[in-house]
This record gives structure tokens, C-alpha cells and sequence, in this order.
């Protein structure tokens, strides 16, 4: 895939998935992952960062990214075990280890399980990456079932207070926290109204927890990322096959964006270029201005 911003698809073709998260293989055509022309600087070397959602994707696209810039990767998935594995392959080809976990994030137990796992392998964690989600188009709020509720929230916000109390007692001063968020949070979205509510949530959790570790004096920063209409495995997953062939034309750029173009905005964010940044949210969105 080109790396000239101007020549990335627009869009997809008319696809669906049967199945959430979804598998990134089965994706036409597949997600740019990094681009070729980034080189490694040892931003983040020797450091170690626990990705949530890790295995596709954004998720991916971190890890590999991180790996080049010298990290070492654990990360969290549900289930897609070809994908985890094809993103510790490609983690390993930077010349970094990856720990894969498949479990389920709405457990508490599962989080103090893969930071124990984490530590002890690696000795350390510095960065933490909540990144795991789900999201199901409903047309109508009365169509959004009680499952579908808990289910959303459990997953998309419960599971950042869990893991996060988890990591937060192994992060020291200049250690990083970043948080998933996305364009939902600020404007809604009228078949995404469970899916939004949580992303919310995440907005305000991060300005949240960054002001109390602040105060604490901790000296560990909490931001966000906040994408648009990105590539990833969610998509054909959770929304009908008209609504992908569209997906991201009514950006201001036009298109839909790859993750390649949204882990830069993490690596920055863990990295100590952004050292006097906490409570804040990058927007990667192409182009829509968002005021907040």
C-alpha cells in the first residue's frame, strides 16, 4: 500500500463479517499495518508495553510500531488466535518478544492475571495501551438489547478501570497510559448509541485519571487517541455491507484512514516527546475539526 496519503482506497468493497472482533485476514483488502518508510529511533527502547485488543487493527499496528521503536509487546485478544499469532510474528521480525494472552477482558481476574504474567516475564511494564473494544449498529434504541448493553460496556469501559488498576501499581515516574477513545465521543452517532456512551466515558476517565495521578505526583501521564472511520477488523464486523462500501467517504480527506496512520499518534504519546502532554486527546480523523 502506497504511503502517500493521497493514494490509500477510499473505501472497501461491500463485505460483512459474521462475528466480532472479526478476523483481519479474511479483510479485502487487509489494513496497512506500518509504513515502509518508517524508521526506528529507540523512542521506546527496552521498554515494555501491555496492549488490550492487541492482536488486529489499531491494536496491531501499536505493537508492531512500539517493536520497532524498540519495546518489548504483550498484548490482550479474545479469540482470533491467527491474528495474534501473525502480530507476534511481526513483533518477533523487529527483533522484540510478545506475550500473547487470550482472554476475555470483562473479567477483573483476567487483568491482575496478564499484568502478574507481564511483569514476570518482562520485569516491568511502562506503557499501557487500552485499546479493546466492541461496537454493534443498532437503528433504534428499543433494538439495543440488555446483553448488548452490558456486553458493550463490560468490554469498552469496565475493562479500562480493571486493567488499569492492575498496571497502575508497576508504573513509575515517566511511565505512559493511553486510552482508545474515538470521534463517537464528541459527536455521537445515531447507530452507535451504547458504542458512543462508553467512548464518552473513556474521554472523561482519561482527563479524570490524569489530574488525580497529577495530584499525587506520580509523574504518569494519561491521554487519548481519539479515531475516526479506521480500518480494522470492527468494521465488517459490525456494520452491514452498504454501510462499509461508504465508510469513511464523508470524512473532509474523503476517505477512510489505515491504522498506520493512527499508532503514530500513540507512539508519541508513550514516547518523552510527550513529556509535558497528559489529560489530553489526539483526534485522527481525517480532517473533521472536533472542539474538545
Amino acid at each position: 500500500m502506497s504511503n502517500n496519503p493521497n493514494q490509500y482506497p477510499t473505501s472497501a468493497p461491500a463485505q460483512e463479517q459474521p462475528h466480532q472482533p472479526g478476523k483481519q485476514q479474511a479483510m479485502h483488502p487487509e489494513p496497512e499495518i506500518i509504513k515502509s518508510t518508517h524508521q526506528g529511533s529507540n523512542k521506546l527502547k527496552d521498554k515494555v508495553a501491555l496492549i488490550s485488543g492487541g492482536d488486529s487493527g489499531i491494536g496491531r499496528s501499536i505493537a508492531v510500531l512500539f517493536a520497532r521503536e524498540g519495546a518489548d509487546i504483550a498484548i490482550i485478544y479474545l479469540e482470533e488466535q491467527e491474528d495474534a499469532e501473525k502480530t507476534k510474528q511481526l513483533v518477533e521480525q523487529e527483533g522484540r518478544q510478545c506475550l500473547l494472552f487470550k482472554e476475555d477482558i470483562t473479567d477483573p481476574d483476567v487483568s491482575e492475571k496478564c499484568v502478574e504474567e507481564t511483569v514476570k516475564a518482562f520485569g516491568k511494564i511502562n506503557i499501557l495501551v487500552n485499546n479493546a473494544g466492541v461496537q454493534f449498529q443498532q437503528k433504534d434504541l428499543i433494538n439495543i438489547s440488555n446483553e448488548q448493553l452490558d456486553r458493550t460496556f463490560k468490554t469498552n469501559i469496565f475493562s479500562m478501570f480493571y486493567l488499569t488498576k492492575a498496571v497502575l501499581p508497576h508504573l513509575k515516574e515517566g511511565d505512559s497510559i493511553i486510552n482508545t477513545t474515538s470521534i463517537t465521543s464528541y459527536h455521537g452517532h445515531d447507530e452507535l448509541i451504547d458504542y458512543a456512551s462508553t467512548k464518552g466515558a473513556i474521554t472523561t476517565f482519561t482527563r479524570s485519571l490524569s489530574t488525580n495521578l497529577m495530584k499525587q505526583k506520580k509523574g504518569i501521564r494519561v491521554n487519548g487517541v481519539a479515531p475516526g472511520p479506521i480500518w480494522t477488523p470492527l468494521i465488517p464486523s459490525s456494520f452491514d455491507a452498504e454501510t462499509v462500501e461508504k465508510f469513511g467517504q464523508d470524512t473532509p480527506m474523503g476517505r477512510m484512514g489505515q491504522p498506520s496512520e493512527v499508532a503514530p499518534a500513540y507512539l508519541f504519546l508513550a514516547s518523552d516527546d510527550a513529556s509535558y502532554i497528559t489529560g489530553q486527546v489526539i483526534h485522527v480523523n481525517g480532517g473533521e475539526i472536533i472542539n474538545g
